[in-house]
Parts: structure tokens; sequence; C-alpha cells
């Protein structure tokens, strides 16, 4: 019994010692759920992610993004009398009545109408069917390889309609990318419309949109995301009894043990001594990695060059990508970037005589590389 006591004190000590980061999982209800980091994607924490399950009305994020991204927000579109008749949540629709597309789809998204869906989807795949062959064709793009619509509410008449936790994570972050999308699915009130999110409206102040979900065979489905300082999270959890706990719980523990790091620069990259690209080469953007405190120091950066240097002399040879910086967390690659080499002005060198010659030998249909 002494043996074991003394055991005991040692394990907690070992836990409790310095260094080591022992973030206890967040406590989730729900049958499938994931946190993923919307800038680099990072998994944060998942459990059954990849669940092939009911959906219910977050269905509707893929809806929403679509309509958005047809460009016909601000036509008028005739409500049809099939649209009406669509069963469950509605915002009221009358057959003949003309709407916005744009207001459709504040009442998609705000009140989770069914009607909305079916008349966005007529009037942007000119068919319910139409439009979900575009739903399945997004979701490919967008690599949702565990999805299959069968329609643009989810509603539970049809068999074949389906996703996960990781893949409606995955559309939130490709939707997030969409300003328009942003500012409905983070819109309180429009119209005199109340946004179902609760958490959104009342229980987390740092929620900024997302989506519910109810049917009887889904059960509670829920997406929402959440920005704290410059960290922005999304959560997702499919048949989630205590969904609105397990959505604070998770995003909670992000907040408390990640933070959204730049582990490389944009702009000129420094330290490569090749005389060809020496104070020429640079990133174009920022690369964003979700870490704890202890996995900033596991990060470090190769910059690997093109090796056909040997016509670099003359800069007009050197291609526009010279490379790629790759960024390991340990022994695993998280992401690589192209470098890209800035060239210079090369009419402005010709003058204007090389300027006028090059325009004359385009016409003549003479290219420059033969």
């Amino acid at each position: 019994m002494k043996r074991f006591f003394l055991f005991a004190i040692f394990i907690m000590f070992i836990l409790a010692s310095p260094g080591k980061s022992f973030a206890a999982a967040p406590s989730v209800t729900a049958a499938s759920a994931i946190l993923m980091d919307q800038d680099s994607g990072r998994v944060l924490y998942e459990k059954n992610a990849n669940d092939v399950r009911r959906i219910a009305s977050i269905t509707k994020i893929m809806t929403a993004i679509l309509a958005i991204e047809s460009g016909k927000l601000d036509e008028n579109t005739k409500i049809s009398d099939t649209a009406v008749r669509t069963e469950g949540s509605s915002i009221y629709l009358k057959p003949g009545d003309t709407m916005k597309l744009k207001d459709l789809v504040y009442g998609l998204m705000l009140r989770s109408g069914n009607d909305a869906a079916n008349a966005i989807a007529e009037c942007v795949g000119g068919s319910v069917e139409g439009f979900v062959f575009l739903m399945n064709q997004k979701a490919k793009e967008i690599g949702m390889v565990n999805t299959h619509f069968a329609n643009p509410n989810g509603l539970d008449n049809k068999e074949d309609h389906f996703s996960t936790a990781y893949d409606m994570a995955l559309l939130t972050r490709y939707a997030m990318q969409n300003k328009t999308y942003r500012e409905i699915s983070g819109t309180k009130f429009y119209k005199g419309w109340g946004n179902k999110n609760r958490l959104l409206t009342e229980k987390y102040k740092y929620t900024t949109g997302g989506k519910t979900g109810f049917t009887k065979r889904a059960k509670r489905t829920l997406v929402t995301t959440a920005t704290k300082d410059h960290q922005n999270l999304i959560a997702v959890t499919l048949n989630g009894p205590d969904d609105w706990n397990d959505h604070i719980n998770m995003f909670e523990y992000g907040f408390k043990y990640f933070d959204t790091t730049i582990v490389l620069d944009k702009g000129l990259i420094k330290g490569i001594n090749n005389k060809y690209l020496k104070n020429h080469v640079y990133i174009k953007n920022p690369v964003l990695y979700s870490l704890t405190n202890n996995e900033k120091k596991e990060i470090s950066i190769e910059m690997k060059l093109l090796n056909s240097q040997k016509n670099w002399k003359d800069a007009r040879n050197i291609p526009i990508i010279v490379g790629k910086a790759v960024v390991y967390k340990g022994n695993e690659e998280i992401k690589s970037v192209p470098i890209y080499y800035k060239h210079e002005n090369v009419e402005k060198k010709k003058g204007w005589f090389g300027y006028f010659i090059q325009l004359f030998s385009i016409h003549l249909g003479v290219k420059e590389n033969g």
C-alpha cells in the first residue's frame, strides 16, 4: 500500500512538472465533434469527427455560400408553389411573391427557412435537382470526401444526405473566407427576423456566426465560429444533446491552450546568400498555424531552392517561383509555400525602342521564347 501511494505521488509530480503541456480535453456530449483553427485548418480537438451522420439544417451553409457566389443576391426571384409547400421551419413565403435572393439567404441562415432553401435552389440551380448537383460539385472542390447532399435544406426526406463533423468544418472554413457570408452568418437581427443561434445572440460573447439544425433523425446539429483577440475557431457538433455548452467548452479549450501564430511572415526573405537571389526573393502571404506554447519551440523552416541556376546570371531567365519554404513542427511538415522572385521592370530596361520591337514582334506572331 505504501509503494502504491509513493508511485501515485510520483505520477502526480510528473504530470505537474513544468515544461509539459497536459491540456485536459473539453467536455463534449455530442456523438461527433470537432474544433478547427479557421486560419490554418489545424484540428485542435476531435471526437468521431469522420463518422458519417445526418446533418439537418447545417446543410444550409452550403446553400447560402452557393447563393452568395452566384452573383444574384440583388436579383428578385419569384416564389413557386413547390418552394412554399416545403415542410418544417419556414419564413412563410407565399406562391407568386417576389423577394430578393439576398433576403432569402438571410431568412435561410437566421430562421432556417426550408421554403427559403428551396426558393434559393430554384433561383440559382434552375431546379432543386440542378442545385443539388452544384452542392455536390462544390463539396468535391472543397475536399468534403465523406459528404453527399440530396436537398438544399437538410430534411430527412432523403437517405443519401449525410456528412461528417470534419467535412462541415471544412465547408465553414471555406465559407468564412467570403465577406458577405461572414456578415449574414453573424447577423443577430434582420428585417424582423431574429437569429436562432443563441450562442451568437446571448450565450457566448466571442461567437461570430454559425448555423443551427435539428431533425428527428439527425437530432441537434450545430456549427459555430468564434474569435478572441486574433484567434478564429470553428466548432461543429452532430447529435449533440447539450450543444451550446459543447461549443463553449471547445472554444474555451482552444483559446486557453492554443495561439494562432505567424510561423513565417510575408515579405523579403533574409538570409538567402545565393548571389542571384539575394534581396530579391519573398513570401506573398504570412503562414499562420495554431500552436501551444511548447509547440512554438518545435517550429523550423527550410528554404528549398531550385537547382537549375546556371542560366540565372541574366535575371530575365530567373522564373517567378524559385523554390519553396517548408515549415516543420518537429519532424512533421505542416505547410509549404512558394518562394517568389521579384523581377525588375524589364520594359523599362529595354527602353522605348526595345518595347516597340517587342510589340511589333507580337503583332507579327513572333514569340520571345521562339
